[in-house]
């Protein structure tokens, strides 16, 4: 039971990867195909892990060898797995880092409140600058290569940036910036948050990277020990039964 629990978890992880329209993974599975392959993979390994336990149950209770092995097998090729995923992205984190900055980047550049083909990734951004209270990806300089606010002059700026209380039921969109006596402005003049959105992810990924560790030791501890029970109860077993096999 526990296991189908686990299995639950994490096939509900992958759903929420795939469903999520508000937030900074939603940026990330709309702009990136290799998140949504993740989910996919969650989602897999969740149906699997449901499964498996299952089928350990059906062995540990008929005393069906063949089962409790199959059931050991799979735990470990999903334990395997899933370390081989966590040294992946902790080698290649800077490869990573850099290919969601060039995301972004390209997403700010190309940031136009009208384009409806986009609403959804931008209203994601936008929803992920308004709870991190943060603007662009390294900071409100990054606004600066956007098209719309240079045809404007900069006399403009993301209202979801905006440390102002004027702005604050405003969070999508470009607000006006009252207009300097030469008509131009730089992102300095900007009523905006200084602390750049990818200063907030990393602190986010700071203050729960212990809640982050413990899940995942927890799966992994639950894991070994569905692996020790399995092999535990095989050796305990002394010969193969198939009469206890139920019938359909």
């Amino acid at each position: 039971l526990l296991f189908q629990i686990l299995g639950a978890v994490i096939l509900g992880v992958g759903i929420w990867i795939l469903a999520d329209k508000t937030s900074f993974i939603a940026v990330l599975q709309m702009a990136s195909p290799s998140l949504k392959t993740g989910a996919y993979v969650f989602i897999g390994v969740g149906a699997l892990t449901m499964l498996m336990g299952f089928l350990g149950c059906l062995g540990a209770v008929n005393e069906i060898r063949c089962l409790l092995g199959l059931y050991f097998t799979c735990l470990m090729v999903i334990l395997i797995t899933q370390v081989a995923a966590g040294l992946v992205i902790y080698f290649q984190k800077e490869m990573l880092k850099e290919e969601l900055s060039h995301i972004v980047e390209n997403l700010i550049e190309y940031y136009d409140p009208l384009n409806d083909d986009e609403r959804n990734l931008q209203d994601a951004w936008d929803y992920v600058q308004t709870q991190i209270a943060c603007c662009g990806w390294a900071g409100a300089k990054d606004w600066e290569s956007n098209k719309i606010l240079i045809n404007q002059s900069m006399t403009a700026y993301p209202c979801s940036c905006s440390n102002s209380s004027k702005d604050f039921q405003v969070d999508t969109g470009f607000c006006n910036l009252d207009v300097p006596v030469n008509g131009t402005a730089t992102y300095a003049d900007w009523p905006v948050h200084e602390q750049g959105c990818v200063d907030g992810v990393q602190k986010w990924l700071k203050d729960n990277l212990g809640v982050i560790l413990g899940v995942c030791t927890g799966v992994a501890v639950i894991e070994l020990l569905g692996m020790i029970l399995s092999i535990s109860l095989c050796k305990n077993i002394h010969s193969e039964d198939y009469t206890k096999v139920p019938k359909s």
